[in-house]
């Protein structure tokens, strides 16, 4: 890093931002000659982050004008569902300096991890949203924003940052939107030329550099998200109504999920990704980052192999996936569905009594339901010829 540091410094004179000793950074950048060292530091940030593994950079300013009014509609419409924590952090997600004092930047990074091109297409394996079948993007992403903060601190000097990856209350796709990074889908996720399979995240600083511009939206009069959605839940363009969203129910409900919405789960067990499946976008999307590659087989594990889990290996094989924060109990809520969605048979009947009598009275609800599905499609007549 010193040595991209001093390769940097010879075309400017030897002058980088910070490099002037009073005023530190935000002096720096407000010297009348200093238009190329903000435009150098940037390509340098953009190249250490490319090292690291980003697969796009850009910055935007501490601003959420608009957003922040949108997110109040959105909440008085009541949209959250039981995600409390949208409402109490709404004023946190609006205003950046209420994160860290002296954002005058957010630099967006994004993270491609789609892995493979598989579908669960068989109503008896577990469908589990890509991002959540290898290692958790939280530490990940927030370690590799770590050490690109630690970079621009070797070519800009000392300056204040906070790094962010799904962690804190913060507007990622908008300010992704803002910084070029992306264009904000129909399904309100952020889409680019290289698809939606993106993690995003964010480092909140006081290097006043100047934002990118936004890029031009490509979706055109396509709605294919909205019409695939399996409930319903993308109400309009660019609105999602997170109590109909599968992802919603199955990770972020904590008590029953609504009988009307159980069949519409097929084998859907953690997350759904049907409206990024279908985005003409996200056709031609290369494989991602390693680092999220499928571990202990969740992209092609059966159903009753996941529900035979214990809570002790649930802990231990989900070490690390983002998966474990729902705990056991809301995992077998989940499979219950989906087994009361699958064909029936003696092995899925099976499973599911062994679960009959669970502590949990979510559990016990949910397998009941799975039982009495299959018993109605047992007992349905055969359609005449």
């Amino acid at each position: 890093m010193q040595c991209r540091r001093q390769q940097l410094a010879q075309p400017l004179g030897g002058r980088l931002v910070g490099q002037v000793k009073k005023g530190g950074n935000i002096g720096a950048m407000q010297d009348p000659n200093s238009t190329l060292d903000a435009a150098a530091l940037k390509e340098a940030i953009r190249q250490a982050g490319r090292e690291l593994g980003f697969a796009a950079i850009g910055f935007a300013r501490a601003d959420t004008t608009g957003a922040a009014a949108h997110l109040r509609d959105w909440l008085a419409a009541g949209c959250h569902g039981e995600m409390d924590y949208m409402a109490r952090h709404e004023k946190l997600r609006a205003d950046p300096q209420l994160l860290h004092a002296g954002t005058a930047t957010v630099i967006s990074a994004a993270v491609d991890y789609l892995p493979h091109g598989k579908i669960a297409g068989d109503p008896e394996q577990a469908a589990i949203s890509r991002y959540a079948q290898g290692r958790d993007y939280h530490k990940v992403v927030r370690h590799r924003l770590q050490r690109l903060a630690e970079a621009i601190g070797s070519l800009a000097g000392p300056f204040g940052y906070r790094v962010f990856s799904d962690s804190a209350p913060v507007m990622e796709v908008h300010f992704a939107q803002q910084a070029g990074v992306g264009w904000r889908g129909k399904h309100t996720l952020l889409l680019s030329q290289q698809g939606s399979w993106r993690f995003l995240g964010e480092i909140y600083c006081d290097l006043p550099l100047p934002p990118d511009a936004p890029v031009e939206e490509h979706c055109g009069t396509c709605t294919a998200c909205l019409d695939t959605c399996p409930t319903w839940a993308i109400t309009a363009p660019y609105r999602v109504d997170a109590r109909r969203c599968i992802s919603y129910l199955t990770i972020e409900l904590a008590g029953s999920i609504p009988e009307e919405f159980r069949p519409l789960l097929g084998n859907r067990i953690y997350g759904c990704d049907d409206c990024q499946l279908c985005c003409p976008w996200n056709r031609f999307v290369q494989s991602g980052d390693p680092e999220f590659a499928p571990r202990h087989g969740l992209d092609e594990t059966r159903l009753v192999e996941l529900f035979a889990w214990t809570e002790t290996e649930f802990n231990e094989r989900l070490a690390g996936n983002p998966i474990r924060r729902i705990g056991h109990a809301r995992w077998l809520r989940n499979i219950a569905v989906a087994l009361g969605n699958a064909g029936d048979s003696a092995e899925t009947r099976s499973a599911l009594a062994k679960r009959a009598d669970h502590p949990s009275p979510i559990v016990r609800e949910h397998v009941a339901w799975a039982l009495m599905q299959l018993e109605t499609k047992n007992s349905a007549p055969e359609r005449p010829e």
